[in-house]
């Protein structure tokens, strides 16, 4: 039997018509659709395509089992979460090796920070496997600022806040621009982190991007909790 194909679609930052064409093209013509949600709650990719999925394709939600329950920098972390990303690439496996496209929704782009990346390092070489781009959330957020975030030479440099606080500070203090994803409660130390480095009154902060819920202010603005 020729094998079906796992497409890893990316999203774009949440507004449906943001979505590429061909993302869009792929979604509706769906059998299967994967998508990766904390347990209990829709997911954000789900959200984002919630409408565009046929009826009668086939949901498989993949819950993960941690997110902030155990430090990051846990061995237990990592072993928990390569039990579960071994866990799905099993499912999918076994979908695509009986002849079934399955189309894995991704936030933004799926090669940038993505969970998908796990799926892809495990499925490349066993069965068929394409990406579809989308556009980033950190593309959607500096747009939304409605400020360019490089001009000419400027060097762009993108961190994750999970980063310690003093690693924060010293990229940011050497880089043009920045962009900082993954904040959620690490905010207080990316906080701390900008002040030092000089660059705390030029910083924005937008949630949601490109989202119903949209906000966007100056950091220096933003509540403190």
């Amino acid at each position: 039997m020729t094998p079906g194909t796992v497409y890893g679609l990316g999203l774009g930052p949440g507004a449906a018509d943001l979505m590429s064409v061909r993302a869009d093209r792929l979604l509706r013509g769906a059998t299967h659709v994967a998508f990766f949600r904390k347990a209990g709650r829709p997911g954000q990719a789900r959200r984002i395509a919630d409408g565009l999925i046929p009826a009668g394709a086939t949901e498989h939600p993949m819950d993960y089992p941690v997110t902030t329950e155990i430090p990051v920098d846990d061995p237990r972390y990592n072993a928990v979460l390569a039990d579960f990303y071994s866990r799905c690439t099993a499912h999918l496996r076994a979908l695509a090796g009986g002849g079934a496209d399955v189309v894995v929704l991704c936030e933004g782009d799926p090669f940038l920070y993505g969970s998908f990346m796990h799926l892809h390092a495990r499925l490349s070489g066993v069965v068929p496997v394409q990406v579809v781009p989308g556009i980033s959330g950190m593309s959607a957020s500096w747009t939304a600022t409605d400020m360019p975030i490089t001009w000419g030479d400027d060097v762009l440099t993108v961190l994750p806040g999970t980063l310690p606080e003093d690693r924060l500070r010293d990229a940011i203090r050497a880089a043009d621009a920045v962009v900082v994803m993954k904040i959620g409660r690490h905010l207080p130390r990316l906080r701390r982190a900008l002040v030092a480095a000089g660059r705390a009154a030029d910083a924005f902060i937008v949630e949601y991007a490109a989202m119903p819920e949209q906000r966007v202010m100056r950091l220096s603005e933003y509540p403190p909790e």
